[in-house]
C-alpha cells in the first residue's frame, strides 16, 4: 500500500501517542486474527473506556481494522499500511547508494514466539 505525505503524519501523529504504539505492537504479534478491543486495552494495560478512543484513532489513521463479531469489535493490525509507512520512510534513503540503506530496509526475521516455561509434573 503506497501512502502519501498527508497519510504518513496521520499515521505518524497516531503512533505519537504511547498508549496507541503499544497497541499497534500488540496488534502486529495478534497476527491476522487480531484481538477484542478488551483484550488489546488489557494487553496494553489502558482502561477500558480508553481503549476504544485510541482503537478508533487508529482506524482513523489506517493503521488498524476493525471487525464486529457477535458482542465485540475485534482489532487488526493493517499490514499492507504499516508496510506502506516503512516504505514511504525508505524510499528515497540511498539517492543512487543502496550501500546507505540496506541496515534500513534488510528483512529481519521474525522471532519465534517465547516459549512457555515447561511446567515440572
Amino acid at each position: 500500500m503506497k501512502l502519501d505525505e498527508v497519510q504518513a503524519r496521520d499515521a505518524f501523529a497516531a503512533l505519537s501517542q504511547p498508549t496507541r504504539l503499544r497497541m499497534v505492537r500488540a496488534l502486529v504479534v495478534a497476527g491476522p486474527e487480531g484481538m477484542a478491543a478488551g483484550a488489546v486495552a488489557g494487553a496494553v494495560g489502558a482502561a477500558p473506556s480508553s481503549a476504544s478512543f485510541h482503537l478508533a484513532s487508529l482506524e482513523r489513521a489506517g493503521l488498524v481494522t476493525s471487525q464486529r463479531m457477535a458482542r465485540s469489535i475485534v482489532y487488526a493490525a493493517n499490514y499492507p499500511a504499516l508496510a506502506g509507512l516503512v516504505d514511504f520512510l525508505t524510499h528515497d534513503c540511498c539517492q543512487g547508494h543502496p550501500e546507505v540503506c540496506v541496515p534500513a530496509v534488510a528483512a529481519r526475521p521474525c522471532d519465534p514466539p517465547a516459549k512457555e516455561p515447561e511446567r515440572a509434573s
